[in-house]
């Protein structure tokens, strides 16, 4: 998920982007790659979707002109997996964090029943693939933000006995025991607490995510965690400096254990070349803002659609840049190039963050496989990246919960 006010840097906006009607065709997929996207798992680490689950006036069922997810374009673009994201703005805290976050647990939970030939829960490993076996898409849930537990171990029981199977320990501010990557240090890290929390999601079988954590805060979770963990939407920061990406020493110590890196799509994190420019105008931010609430009012959800659109305007006009889907392609490979393709896979940030263009949504997917294809990737390497590396990563949690008593 990312904030408000011209993507950016670090920002405080709650809300989803909502994208417009897509803006440019799909690029050309050879059969070979046709063919090996549809018959792979594909997996999506993570999308703010939720975000629309809780008007209900949202049909996931149907195909919308807005927006990145629903259940046609991820049939269409073969998407069989799909974490959608629990978040609560990191303002929100205690009791009333907890509550807006099983809120939206069970706004998730709801579309499965409301759409059972489509959708079935998943919770394991063997329960993703026992979907795609049956055609249909496997939903999961992962928590955007440690401050929903409220500073409770119980929290974690109550959310993975729920079916979330990820933590992000922190989104843009502190928690009250980890620190992250967009606020000023508090804690050096995990405070003994924090370690608590990550050996308590490795018990109950749940993914420690070090996506918005600090460096410090990541070098304690790996020193910490008795499981491999995940970065479920992080890009590659030695091809784009912002705080969110995962340096190279962070990549090789992470697959080191084991884990697995989700690229993230968003233009803010692919591009050197649009972070500059926003960093070069900010007044652009401010005029996005303020030009999205006159159009909107209050209506959150109608700032976000409007902002967007201010933001491919301002593209058109060539007061920020193009950024193209192939940069996603440029993140992977040199992830791959460090560390191999068994630690590489798709955390998009789809309705949470501004796509690059031609991967404005789930429809574009194949386009990944076709290029890597191009790229001289082999097909395991490809099925690998697609999904199989997070159901590999979800298999190794699952036996270390086991091996702790507990039950994932």
């Amino acid at each position: 998920m990312i904030r408000f006010g011209l993507l950016l840097i670090a920002c405080s906006f709650g809300g989803i982007l909502l994208l417009p009607a897509v803006v440019s065709q799909s690029q050309p997929i050879s059969q070979k790659a046709r063919d090996l996207h549809f018959r792979s798992l594909i997996v999506d680490t993570h999308d703010d979707t939720t975000q629309r689950l809780l008007d209900p006036r949202f049909d996931l069922s149907v195909q919308h002109t807005d927006g990145s997810i629903d259940i046609p374009r991820m049939r269409e673009g073969g998407l069989d997996a799909i974490f959608f994201s629990i978040y609560i703005p990191g303002t929100v805290n205690g009791p009333p964090a907890v509550q807006r976050a099983l809120e939206q647990i069970e706004a998730v939970r709801r579309q499965v029943t409301l759409h059972p030939n489509d959708l079935a829960l998943a919770t394991t490993a063997a329960e993703v693939r026992s979907a795609f076996a049956a055609h249909k898409i496997a939903v999961l849930m992962g928590v955007e933000g440690g401050h929903m537990i409220n500073d409770d171990l119980k929290n974690v029981d109550k959310f993975a006995s729920l079916g979330v199977r990820y933590m992000t320990l922190t989104h843009m501010r502190n928690t009250n025991w980890a620190d992250s990557s967009t606020d000023r240090p508090a804690h050096k890290g995990l405070t003994d607490f924090g370690k608590q929390v990550v050996v308590e999601m490795n018990r109950v079988g749940m993914m420690v995510d070090v996506s918005h954590i600090a460096d410090k805060t990541f070098y304690d979770v790996l020193a910490t965690s008795q499981a491999p963990v995940i970065a479920s939407h992080s890009s590659c920061r030695v091809l784009d400096d912002a705080p969110r990406n995962m340096t190279d020493d962070m990549i090789r110590a992470l697959a080191a254990k084991s884990g697995v890196m989700q690229i993230n799509y968003h233009v803010g994190f692919l591009s050197q070349e649009f972070r500059d420019a926003e960093k070069a105008a900010p007044e652009l931010g401010q005029a996005m803002e303020a030009e999205s609430k006159k159009r909107c009012g209050d209506q959150e959800a109608c700032q976000l659609i409007e902002a967007d659109k201010i933001l491919r305007e301002y593209v058109a006009q060539g007061k920020l840049p193009h950024v193209y889907w192939t940069k996603i392609i440029d993140h992977i490979d040199h992830a791959v190039k460090l560390v191999g393709a068994d630690h590489v896979g798709l955390g998009s940030d789809f309705d949470g963050a501004d796509m690059p263009y031609g991967m404005e949504d789930a429809t574009h997917l194949p386009q990944i496989t076709n290029a890597l294809l191009e790229k001289g990737y082999s097909e395991s390497d490809i099925t690998k990246i697609l999904g199989g590396n997070t159901l590999r990563l979800m298999q190794e949690v699952e036996a270390t919960s086991k091996k702790m008593g507990g039950k994932p």
